[in-house]
């Protein structure tokens, strides 16, 4: 199933709408304001500690993050993508290692398919030790939904979450996509990471609700015609194996506001972007004003 997510990369665009959360509350791709995102100061107290180069970043995840359907594309073509798109891509690759774009992938680096958020307690001080990412986006819960152990689940990625902030790394945690028989337990989970978010003080994408304020009612891909019979291929967020975001050929580096009703990986990466541009912009700021 990872080799069928890889064999597409895909672009992004964002035109006008709430795109995701940066924190409790805060949206990504709003208007810019001159008001800070709620955990801009803790992340600037978190980074203070940091010791390891800058520009790096690990995605924490299951095959959802593993896949190079996601995060990679951005530094390919985007095609013809908003102004504050293409000027967070120019942020982000301006301070992103290369490698951080395609190459940090697999268990080694954080993600791999069909693991939970308990895999990544039990391995996530290694992965800090050996990569010392600056920051660390985690998205589990996928493979936890079918346990239905919302308390267990959000211990573990507190856990997660406070071995990396211990490290100087900033954390963003995101919420999971619906699931196919499962919704409740999607929604719920989500929640829950929410609420971490917001008790850690750290930056959150919502992906859960952005899905489902795109596709309140037909989400589902399971339900959906797949062309060719190809799952990643139907036109809406979660694929037609009702677990995994969509990839559909048709919108391939299409950065229109149609697309992002239609590629759950399209979706999920622009939010990616928006999010970390918007820490590093917060760390930035420290920096310069520890220069003054």
């Amino acid at each position: 199933m990872i080799a069928r997510m890889r064999r597409r990369a895909f672009g992004v665009r964002l035109v006008g709408g709430l795109i995701g959360c940066l924190g409790a509350g805060t949206p990504v791709g709003a208007q810019d304001t001159a008001a800070e995102p709620t955990w801009a100061r803790n992340a600037r107290a978190i980074h203070g500690s940091f010791t390891g180069p800058p520009g790096t970043l690990a995605l924490f995840g299951d095959s959802i993050t593993e896949s190079l359907a996601f995060w990679a594309p951005l530094a390919e073509e985007r095609k013809p993508a908003p102004p504050n798109i293409e000027a967070a891509f120019a942020r982000v690759k301006a301070r992103l290692r290369p490698e951080c774009w395609s190459e940090w992938r697999g268990e080694a680096f954080g993600n791999a398919s069909k693991t939970t958020v308990a895999w990544a307690r039990q391995n996530v001080d290694r992965w800090l030790e050996t990569l010392k990412p600056e920051v660390a986006l985690i998205m589990f819960g996928s493979n936890d939904l079918p346990d239905r152990d919302q308390r267990g689940y959000r211990i573990a990625l507190v856990a997660v979450a406070e071995a990396c902030i211990k490290r100087g790394t900033v954390p963003i945690v995101s919420t999971v996509p619906p699931r196919s028989g499962l919704a409740a337990e999607a929604a719920a989970f989500s929640q829950n990471v929410r609420v971490v978010a917001r008790e850690l003080d750290v930056p959150l994408i919502d992906y859960h609700a952005e899905i489902l304020a795109r596709r309140p009612l037909d989400w589902d891909g399971t339900t959906a015609a797949a062309p060719g019979g190809d799952p990643y291929e139907v036109l809406t967020l979660i694929s037609g194996d009702g677990v995994h975001p969509s990839n559909p050929a048709r919108y391939f580096k299409d950065y229109s506001d149609e697309a992002l009703r239609i590629s759950g990986f399209g979706l999920r990466t622009a939010q990616a972007l928006l999010v970390y541009d918007a820490v590093i912009s917060v760390i930035n700021a420290a920096g310069r004003l520890k220069q003054v």
